[in-house]
């Protein structure tokens, strides 16, 4: 075999190696691709001068088919405070997501928590998306820790009145626009 065959066959064969590699994603379709209707994802601390360890995650959802209901938004937020060696954390199941610009408010119940009484209470956060300074707030700010204070309704939440710790914050608005 000379030198251009022997390179022609070993194109050949690569191209049928990656052909093979190739998701769906790359396929193209004359289908358009909807963005989802609203989302809010990342993960942060929070700046506090005592020293509390306060970090909040979020994997939250709005399918572009619901974007008239926020209600239908799915996924999970987690939160944990601790301080000298002390504290809770609770896993979040999502029940509402509402965006506007670069805030959003999501709320969900507490599906697993290792502080007594917040289990299958409903807490909403607030997060505005500003960059490297991001914000945050909570229900529990005005009513107590989860499950001792009143629970607030759906896609409700405190203004973001918490910095987020310099170097953390990575949270994402995907804003919603339903249509009026």
């Amino acid at each position: 075999m000379n030198r251009r065959t022997r390179t022609v066959v070993l194109c050949c064969a690569l191209l049928l190696l990656t052909a093979g590699t190739v998701g769906p994603a790359a396929v193209a379709t004359d289908e358009p691709q909807q963005r989802e209707a609203a989302a809010l994802t990342g993960t942060a601390k929070l700046y506090r001068s005592a020293g509390d360890d306060i970090t909040f995650s979020f994997d939250a959802h709005l399918a572009a088919k619901d974007k008239a209901d926020p209600s239908k938004a799915t996924g999970t937020f987690a939160f944990s405070h601790y301080l000298n060696g002390s504290g809770a954390r609770a896993e979040v199941e999502v029940d509402c997501l509402v965006t506007g610009g670069k805030v959003a408010v999501v709320s969900g119940i507490v599906t697993e928590s290792d502080l007594p009484g917040a289990e299958g209470k409903r807490v909403g956060v607030t997060v505005h998306d500003l960059g490297r300074h991001d914000r945050l707030g909570y229900s529990w700010a005005s009513t107590g820790r989860p499950g001792e204070g009143d629970e607030p309704p759906k896609c409700v939440s405190s203004a973001p009145f918490e910095k987020v710790k310099k170097g953390t914050g990575d949270f994402t608005v995907v804003p919603w626009q339903p249509e009026l």
